[in-house]
C-alpha cells in the first residue's frame, strides 16, 4: 500500500509589487493555515517517508512547516525546481519514478498543475477535485507495492481537507 499526499502552498502574500511570483512569501493568513493543517495530518497520522517540494518560497516555507510539525526528517526532504507551476504530467512522471521503498509521499505545489493531477487521480474513484485551495490536501492510498503502476493501482478515497473546511 502506497500513500499519496498532494499539498498547495499556503497563502502567499501580494504586498510587494517588486517581488517575483517566485520569491512571493506566505501572508498572515497563510502563516496560520499550515501549521493548523499539519496538526490536522499529525491527527490522521500522516507520516510522510518523503516530502517533495516546489522551490518557490511560499511552497518550500509551507513544507518546512508540515516538515517541522509532522517531525519528517532533514533527509527526507527533498525540493525539486521542476514542481514550480508543474504541469500534471511531471506530477505523474514523479511519482511514477519515485522510489518503491518509500510509502507515503507528500508533494508541495501550485495550481493549476497540482488540481490537474488531483482531478485525474479523484476522476478514477468518482471524487471530483476542481480546485485545491491554498493549503488544501488530498490524499489518497493506492494498492501496489510500486509506483510505477500508482496510475493503473486501486486507489482509495482518503481525504480532501483545506483550512476553510471545519
Amino acid at each position: 500500500m502506497k500513500q499519496l499526499v498532494l499539498v498547495r502552498h499556503a497563502k502567499s502574500s501580494w504586498e510587494l509589487s517588486d517581488v517575483t511570483d517566485f520569491n512571493r512569501s506566505l501572508n498572515e493568513r497563510g502563516l496560520k493555515d499550515a501549521p493548523e493543517m499539519a496538526g490536522r495530518m499529525k491527527k490522521r497520522a500522516v507520516s510522510p517517508d518523503l516530502i517533495v517540494s516546489s522551490t518557490a518560497l511560499r511552497a518550500k516555507t509551507t513544507a518546512t512547516i508540515f516538515k517541522e510539525i509532522l517531525q519528517v526528517p532533514d533527509s527526507s526532504f527533498q525540493l525539486d525546481d521542476e514542481l514550480y507551476l508543474a504541469e500534471y504530467t511531471y506530477f505523474m512522471k514523479l511519482v511514477s519514478e519515485c522510489s518503491d521503498e518509500i510509502n507515503s509521499l507528500m508533494l508541495f505545489s501550485h495550481n493549476p498543475g497540482i488540481t490537474a493531477f488531483a482531478y485525474l487521480i479523484g476522476s478514477k474513484i468518482n471524487v471530483r477535485i476542481d480546485d485545491i485551495p491554498t493549503c488544501g490536501i488530498f490524499g489518497v492510498q493506492l494498492e501496489t507495492e510500486q509506483w510505477k503502476d500508482f496510475l493503473n493501482a486501486p486507489i482509495k478515497d482518503w481525504f480532501f481537507d483545506y483550512p476553510k473546511l471545519v
